[in-house]
C-alpha cells in the first residue's frame, strides 16, 4: 500500500534525464508521478498533459516530477520526444518506488501520483487513468486546497 496522506515523505535523490543528480524538496508543494514506461502510449499521454499544465503548476508554485524505473538514456529520449520542461527521475533499481511503497510489476512502477508539501503526503492517486489526470490533480491543488501554496 503506497504512502498515505499525512505520512512523511522519504528523501529522494535521483538522476534526471539530463544526468544531473538532484534531491527533491518535498517541503515545497510537489507532484511526483510514477509511471510504468517511457514511450508507451499511456505514459506519453500522461507526460504530455503534465507538460501542457506545467505553466499553471509553476504559477501556483508547485514543482512537477515524473519517475519510472527506466534509465537516464531512456528518459532523455522520452523527454526530448515529448518536449518536456520538467525533470524525469530515473529509478532503475526501484529504490524510490520502494520508499513510497509503490507496487512494481515486472520491474515497472504502478501508475501512482503523490502530492506532497511540508515533508508530508497531501494527496494520493492510485490506478491513475493518464488522460485528464494532470488537470484533475491541478484542480485538486487549486480548487480543493490539497496543499497550501504560499
Amino acid at each position: 500500500m503506497p504512502l498515505s496522506p499525512g505520512e512523511s515523505v522519504p528523501q529522494v535523490t535521483a538522476t534526471t534525464q539530463d544526468g544531473d543528480r538532484i534531491t527533491v524538496d518535498f517541503q515545497a508543494p510537489t507532484v511526483l508521478f510514477f509511471y510504468p514506461e517511457d514511450g508507451s502510449p499511456g505514459c506519453a499521454t500522461e507526460a504530455s498533459q503534465f507538460q501542457a499544465e506545467l505553466p499553471a503548476y509553476r504559477e501556483a508554485g508547485v514543482a512537477v516530477y515524473g519517475i519510472s524505473t527506466d534509465d537516464v538514456d531512456a528518459h532523455a529520449t522520452f523527454a526530448k520526444r515529448q518536449d518536456l520542461a520538467y525533470d524525469l527521475l530515473a529509478d532503475p533499481d526501484g529504490n524510490v518506488a520502494e520508499a513510497f511503497a509503490v507496487d512494481l510489476t515486472d520491474g515497472r512502477a504502478t501508475r501512482t501520483t503523490f502530492v506532497c508539501a511540508r515533508g508530508q503526503v497531501c494527496g494520493l492517486y492510485e490506478g491513475v487513468r493518464p488522460d485528464g489526470h494532470a488537470r484533475n490533480v491541478l484542480v485538486d491543488i487549486l480548487d480543493v486546497g490539497l496543499v497550501t501554496v504560499d
